[in-house]
């Protein structure tokens, strides 16, 4: 079998799990566009024990109500149940999704209208498909297919992308300009463990959890990514927490740290952009 042949093969292939992932999704069939979708609220957070693990999230008691009977159902965040709540206040609001029938098989999301599609695996395979006649191509023709294939589609998505990008910056530097200041507290720091390599050594990251009031009375419990030194002493440290008023889980312990980060941000779009830019013009002006 030639080149042409693995070619059809492999756009056979990736393109008929493409199309039934599309039509899947469009007639609502597909695992994501059945799943029942809720809005629960949080009715106790409780404090994460000091040196355990942070995969489950904050401990929290979530009440949802199931749309077909209003039967209201009160659950725990207990194991692997989906999205981590890495930020918790009593009464802060939580997607809910699970099977139709099954609210016991309940799973946390970031929102409720997460990835309510489920195009991810159709539009991968669809991805497979164009790169793999861009490769045959460039192979059959020579190199400058494979730059002008490849560098063309990023430039027009970063060129596409730029403007949105710019926005979120500025309204991420204006959030953090808005933020307000209270005093916080660690309350235990908890430790991510990853998967051993093939050495067999495993690495450790401690996480700090925070605790700190608003200006409204809402008592936040949340894990704290970044901007602590020395996290791993940091258990029972007083802190200084820079928070959003209209969401206490978008919270800083150094908002100029932040706004660095949002201008490097832009600025390594910038960079990948000149240079996809620049690899499609080597590209067509090499055919």
């Amino acid at each position: 079998m030639g080149w042409y042949g693995y070619l059809a093969l492999w756009c056979g292939l990736f393109g008929l799990v493409a199309l039934i992932g599309y039509g899947r999704s469009l007639a609502g069939v597909n695992r994501a566009r059945r799943m029942v979708r809720v809005v629960g609220r949080i009715e106790r957070v409780e404090e994460p024990r000091h040196g355990s693990s942070p995969s489950s999230g904050i401990p929290v008691v979530v009440s949802f109500r199931e749309p077909s009977t209003l039967e209201e159902f009160t659950v725990t965040n207990d194991g692997e149940r989906g999205d981590r709540i890495t930020a918790a206040w009593t009464g802060r609001e939580v997607g809910v999704r699970y099977p139709p029938g099954s609210p016991q098989a309940f799973r946390f999301t970031g929102s409720p209208g997460a990835d309510v599609r489920g195009l991810g695996r159709p539009n991968f395979a669809a991805f497979l498909v164009y790169a793999g006649v861009v490769v045959v191509v460039a192979v059959d023709r020579g190199w400058p297919w494979a730059l002008l294939g490849f560098g063309g589609p990023w430039a027009l998505s970063g060129i596409w992308h730029l403007p949105g990008n710019v926005r979120d910056m500025n309204h991420r530097l204006a959030t953090l300009d808005s933020m307000t200041a209270v005093p916080g507290r660690v309350v235990a720091v908890i430790t991510s463990v990853s998967a051993a390599d093939d050495d067999g050594h495993v690495s450790t990251r401690p996480v700090p959890v925070v605790a700190f009031g608003t200006r409204d009375g809402r008592a936040v419990t949340a894990y704290c990514g970044s901007g602590l030194p020395d996290p791993a002493g940091s258990r029972g440290r007083d802190v200084t927490i820079h928070y959003a008023p209209d969401d206490p889980a978008d919270f800083t312990l150094d908002p100029a740290a932040e706004r660095r980060s949002c201008k490097q941000d832009i600025a390594h779009h910038l960079l990948g952009l000149l240079v996809v830019l620049a690899t499609t013009v080597v590209g067509a002006v090499a055919l």
